[in-house]
Order: structure tokens, then C-alpha cells, then sequence
């Protein structure tokens, strides 16, 4: 196949015809955990952010919920069970994936290969910019940037051109001087967030994400493989998982429209998860609900762990709103 760069190769190893997020084995969900793979809190506090956004709205006739990498569906099925009575009725639910439709999916979620147009209501996406396919910079002996080139069939790299004007430009904006001299380059991630949120007429956007803001940039990089629940090698080969974490406030001032960027841990805590035990008490009272409390208090405790999936970034941006209203505390 010959070396090639590595944006290039992770686009054709993820979704190429037989890449690894259009294959039929069972979807993401097969090989990693999300927040958004089947958590109940993680469900219950999109579905208050939901709330607060169709309370912003006026409560249209029709709330549109739009889930961009949307998976197998698992997301929009949790949220559309549980989503109140007045809510479920005024909902249009639209999975955005590049994978054929999953057999047995709900026939009130509509199912597209790409964001629509005229969005009011909310649009998420859940670790979906980590897989937007990005350039990978080093810099030479003699001080130079150069593309980092991959082998797709076995992982190894080696320098190839000098990168590109629009890659300069958004390294001399995004990555200052000393962060390290391996750059992930992260304007396709800008230019895609930025349509995302171009397509919703009022409303929100939230993305959910590993990554990094300026002033703590990765020194090494963060390219990794996962699958089976593995990290591995970042072989793009079509069987592995390939990902880098996201340039945040790169993404944000893209779209263009006020934002609030903030983790995981404190997001979830202002939507009313709580990592607290349950007391003693209830155990002799009531084995059966404290062990069903202890199971939901450990589940938050994995959602807000600030080495884990608190870690993560929440980027939620108003559009056509009140900008100073409280959707995240």
C-alpha cells in the first residue's frame, strides 16, 4: 500500500468499505466504553440537559435530538425510553453514522450519513471528534516540520514533506513553541465541529471528548489503538480503533458561537449525578435498594473519576438562545 500520511490512512482504516467502524461485528461498543454505551446516569443527565434546552426553546412542536457517530444507536435508544411523556412525543430522533442502518433499530430513529440541516433542539456527539482522521507533524534535525508517514499494514512511521500552509497556520495558533514536537493537527476536527454546529438553527451542540486545551498540550502525542476492550498498537490496517485526543478550544472558537467548555466530572455533577455511597442504614432496612444504590453510586463514581471518564471534556455551545442560560450548571 506504501507510506502515506497518517490522516489519509486512518480515514481509509476506520471507514473505508470494510474499515473499522462500517464493519458489521457488533459496532464501537464491541471494543471500548463510553460514557454514552449503555450508563443510565450517563442517559438520565443528557435527558435533564435535554429538558433545559426544551425549556430554553419555548418546548417546540418538534425537538430535534441528533447524535453525530452515533454507533449502533445505543445512545438515542436509552434516551428515547426514558425521555418524559411531553418530551417523547415532540422528538425526532436522527442517528448520524457512516455505517449501514443496524438491523433492529428502533423505526423512530432515522438513520443518516450526514448531520441535517435545521436542527432545533440538541445536537451530541459522544467521542466522535477523537476519530475525525487528523496529520501528524514532527519536527527534523534542522528544526523543520514535517508529516509524519505510516506503513498501513504494519504501524511503522517515518518523515515525510514539509506539512502544508493551512497545517502551519493552525500550528502557529494552536500549538505555541516548546509544547513538543509531536503535533497532531487538528483544523479537519475545527472544520467538522464547526459544520455540526452550523446545522443547528436553535438549540445546542455538545461534544463529549478526550483532549487538551492550549496551555497543556500533549508533549508526545496521543495516538493510540483500542480493540476488544484493549489499547494496541495504532496499526491502521482496518481492525483497530484509531484515535488522537481533540484540540478543545481549537474546536470551540471554530464553531463560532458562545460556548462553555468544561470536564466531565463537573458537568455531570451540575446535571445531578452523585457519586455518594449509600447509608448502612438502608441495608438493613432495605437490602434489595441499597444494593441497587451502591450499583448507581459506583456507576457515577466511574462516570466523574477525573483520571477517567471525568477527564473528558464537555464543549456545549448555544445557538439561537439565551447564551447566559444555566444548561450545565
Amino acid at each position: 500500500m506504501g507510506m502515506r500520511g497518517w490522516r489519509v490512512a486512518a480515514e481509509a482504516a476506520l471507514y473505508g468499505p470494510d474499515g473499522f467502524y462500517v464493519r458489521d461485528d457488533g459496532g464501537p461498543a464491541t471494543h471500548f466504553r463510553t460514557s454514552a454505551h449503555g450508563s443510565p446516569a450517563f442517559v438520565d443527565a443528557l435527558i435533564r440537559l435535554i429538558t433545559r434546552v426544551d425549556r430554553e426553546l419555548g418546548r417546540p412542536p418538534v425537538f430535534d435530538l441528533v447524535d453525530v457517530g452515533a454507533g449502533r444507536g445505543e445512545l438515542l435508544t436509552a434516551v428515547g425510553a426514558r425521555l418524559p411523556t411531553d418530551l417523547a412525543d415532540r422528538a425526532r430522533l436522527t442517528a448520524v453514522e457512516r455505517a449501514p442502518r443496524p438491523a433492529g433499530l428502533s423505526p423512530e430513529i432515522a438513520w443518516t450519513r450526514a448531520v441535517p440541516g435545521e436542527v432545533v433542539g440538541l445536537l451530541v456527539a459522544t467521542e466522535w471528534l477523537d476519530n475525525v482522521p487528523v496529520d501528524i507533524a514532527e519536527t527534523d534535525e534542522r528544526g523543520h516540520l514535517r508529516q509524519v508517514l505510516v506503513d498501513p499494514a504494519t504501524g511503522t512511521e517515518s518523515l515525510g514533506a514539509a506539512v502544508t500552509a493551512a497545517d502551519r497556520l493552525w500550528i502557529a495558533r494552536w500549538w505555541p513553541p516548546g509544547a513538543g514536537t509531536r503535533i497532531e493537527i487538528g483544523w479537519p476536527r475545527d472544520t467538522a465541529w464547526a459544520d455540526a454546529v452550523a446545522a443547528v438553527r436553535r438549540g445546542c451542540a455538545l461534544t463529549v471528548d478526550y483532549g487538551h486545551v492550549r496551555d497543556a498540550r500533549p508533549a508526545y502525542g496521543t495516538l493510540a489503538g483500542f480493540r476488544h476492550g484493549r489499547q494496541v498498537e495504532p496499526v491502521p490496517d482496518g481492525t483497530t480503533d484509531i484515535t488522537t485526543h481533540v484540540a478543545m478550544d481549537s474546536a470551540a472558537m471554530a464553531a463560532g458561537t458562545p460556548y462553555r467548555l468544561i470536564r466531565q466530572r463537573a458537568a455531570l455533577t451540575a446535571l445531578g449525578v452523585r457519586g455518594d455511597r449509600p447509608s448502612l442504614e438502608l441495608a438493613g432496612t432495605d437490602p434489595r435498594a441499597y444494593l441497587r444504590a451502591l450499583a448507581q453510586a459506583g456507576e457515577a463514581a466511574s462516570l466523574t473519576d477525573p483520571a477517567g471518564l471525568g477527564g473528558h471534556w464537555w464543549l456545549l455551545h448555544t445557538i439561537g438562545i439565551d447564551p447566559r442560560a444555566s444548561m450545565v450548571g
